[in-house]
Formats: C-alpha cells, sequence, structure tokens
C-alpha cells in the first residue's frame, strides 16, 4: 500500500523469511559460521537455538540457497509435536524415500539404503530439523540413532537441530547424553543491539529501493529497538505500521512521536480484557446497543450491564477516538487524490478523439 508512495520497488517488512533479505549481524554470520563449520565436519549435530523471531529459519533458508545441489542432498524437516513413530517416517519423506507401508525396520533398511546410495555418487546427505523444541525425547533418540549410520568411517548423514530457548533445557535432561555427546558445536541466537537494529531497518528498506525516502530520526530508532527488544520479526512488524502510518499521515520522516504511537495503537489492538469471556462478550452487546441507538438509562438498569460498563469505561479515550477519526480522514483523502491522479492520467492518455467520442 505504501511502497509506490515511497518509491519502493517491494514490500521491505514482510515476515514470511525471505533469504535475499538476510542481513549478516554479529550473531547471524557467527550462527552461519557455526552451520558452515558442521557441514564441514559432515558430522555429528549443530544446535542452533534463538527467541521466537530471532532469524533462525531465515539463518536456514540462506543457508540451503548456498549449498550446491550436485554435493549436498538437503532435507529440511519443520517439525510439530512429533513422536518417535513419525519421525522416521518424516525423515524419510522429507529425503523423496518412499516409506508406505513400511515397518520401522524396513523403514530403517530403506534409509540406510539411501544414505549410502548417496554417499557411493560422492554426495552428502544434509537433514535440517526446525522448531526441534517439538520433538519429543523418544524423536531426538531415534534421530541420534541415524547419525550412528556409517560407511567404513564416514558417518553417512549430517543433522543441524534448530529450536527455540527451551531445547537448550531439554538437551540437559539427563536422557540426552548421549546426544549432547555427539554435538559438536552449540550457538545461541540473541536480539540486535541498537545499532544493528538500525542497520537491519535501512538494509531492509535498501533492499527494495529505499533512497532515503521516508527518512528515520534517531529517536525513532531509538523507539523501534526499545519496542522490538531487537528481535527481527518484532522489527519488521512494528516498522510496516509505522510506514503505513507514515503514508496515511503524509510524512516524509519518521518521529519518535510516530513510532510511539504506532506502538500505543498496536498495544490496543492486542489488549484483552481481565474479565471472563462471558463478561467480555456481554460488554461487546452493550457496545453494540449503544451504538444502535438505545436508551442508556434502560441499560444502566441492568446491573449485569452497569459493571459492563463499568468494565469498558475506563478503556475509553475520546481522544484517542479522535485520533482514529482523523486517521480515517486522512486515508479517504489520500486515497481520493490518488483516484483522481489515474482518472486525469488515463483521460490524457485516451487524447481528445476519446472525449469527442463521448459527447
Amino acid at each position: 500500500m505504501y511502497e509506490a508512495h515511497f518509491g519502493l520497488k517491494g514490500k521491505p517488512f514482510q515476515l514470511n523469511p525471505d533469504p535475499s533479505f538476510f542481513y549478516g549481524s554479529r550473531g547471524h554470520r557467527r550462527a552461519m559460521a557455526y552451520l558452515e563449520y558442521g557441514l564441514h565436519q559432515n558430522e555429528g549435530f549443530i544446535v542452533i537455538t534463538g527467541e521466537v523471531g530471532a532469524g533462525k529459519t531465515l539463518l536456514v533458508r540462506s543457508l540451503l540457497e548456498k549449498l550446491n545441489p550436485g554435493k549436498i542432498i538437503a532435507a529440511n524437516l519443520v517439525s510439530t509435536q512429533i513422536d518417535a513413530d513419525d519421525i522416521l517416517r518424516l525423515v524419510a519423506a522429507s529425503f523423496g524415500i518412499p516409506s508406505r507401508n513400511l515397518s520401522k525396520s524396513e523403514l530403517l533398511l530403506a534409509i540406510e539404503s539411501f544414505l549410502v546410495s548417496t554417499t557411493a555418487k560422492g554426495k552428502r546427505a544434509l537433514l535440517i530439523v526446525d522448531e526441534a523444541q517439538n520433538l519429543t525425547p523418544r524423536a531426538v533418540e531415534e534421530l541420534r540413532m541415524l547419525s550412528n549410520f556409517q560407511l567404513e568411517d564416514h558417518a553417512l548423514l549430517q543433522s543441524f537441530l534448530v529450536g527455540q530457548p527451551e531445547f537448550r533445557k531439554i538437551m540437559q535432561s539427563p536422557e540426552m547424553i548421549q546426544l549432547r555427546q555427539r554435538v559438536i558445536a552449540s550457538y545461541h541466537l540473541g536480539p540486535l543491539d541498537l545499532q544493528e537494529t538500525q542497520a537491519y531497518v535501512e538494509h531492509r528498506l535498501t533492499c527494495v529501493g529505499w533512497k532515503g525516502n521516508p527518512a528515520f530520526d534517531a529517536e525513532a530508532m531509538a523507539g523501534i529497538f526499545k519496542y522490538s527488544g531487537g528481535i527481527p520479526r518484532r522489527i519488521n512488524a512494528l516498522c510496516d505500521r509505522i510506514m503505513l502510518a507514515a503514508f496515511l499521515g503524509e510524512e516524509r520522516r519518521i518521529s519518535g512521536e510516530i513510532v510511539e504511537q504506532t506502538v500505543t495503537e498496536m498495544r490496543e489492538e492486542q489488549v484483552v480484557p481481565e474479565s471472563g469471556s462471558g463478561s467480555v462478550d456481554f460488554s461487546r452487546q452493550v457496545v453494540g446497543l449503544m451504538t444502535a441507538g438505545v436508551d442508556l438509562q434502560a441499560i444502566l438498569a441492568n446491573p449485569q450491564a452497569a459493571r459492563a460498563l463499568a468494565e469498558i469505561g475506563p478503556g475509553y479515550d475520546a481522544a484517542r477516538i479522535e485520533e482514529r477519526i482523523a486517521l480515517l480522514e486522512r486515508t479517504l483523502s489520500v486515497t481520493l487524490n490518488a483516484l483522481s491522479q489515474l482518472i486525469g492520467t488515463a483521460r490524457e492518455a485516451s487524447g481528445p478523439e476519446s472525449d469527442t467520442g463521448s459527447q
């Protein structure tokens, strides 16, 4: 919506991981180095953890784009609540190994045969398991057992386990001692600092042709860092809304005030009343009746309605509603101006013959 207004050739702050937007912060470069080290070692496990939205999936996709398919056959498995009975079939499916109606022993033989065949062709097999914190201990143990497959003294499978911080806790449990002995490197991907946050924002904008429009004040960058905590996905969500707000307000400079207003609006959208769901539903009904023009005194005669109004009363901010109305008015104005320009351009392109023909 705002891309053309600011002269951008694409959406800079999309939430879907896109390797073309990869930003190599200190943490991301180090995590990538660990993954590349694992590829060089061609054995054991590499474990990468990080907070939700820290960029783990983007890291994995960026790595996959670098791999030479003529040398490495990679399977990227995104796990859910997978137990031991399903993990082997998902591994087989990820590598394209037929597994229908196979028993567990037959499935293991099929996987081993595939790995041996891959090695015989001069290639290597890489298994990447994303969202590893969802794996059960038995499923993790099955993955460890796959690492036992060898041809002479060469391991047949290299595995990367990528997950949220709780996976580190799972790794520390007593039953994971054998897996820990197979881990050759582990790294936790932390948040960006203030300077990296600014560089990250500017990097993503530059990827879509940003030429400094809109400009970001130092206070705006500080606010983006403060409210996002340096987590890339949060930065994307916040900056996307900030850009939209600047477009609707016809602003060419992002100030700290715009960031504050955007954060306030996003927080208001996420507010959930502390009262029970029944009270929340009834509150909505009361507001609906008031909007429809029902007599307020009649509503207040009902004790339950009065309590519901008392609960939503503190959240009623007339000033904020006026701001929203003003924002809607600006949005309509911008939209009408854009339509007028399009109509004018179409008339100029059609020329005088079109005008004559319509008379």
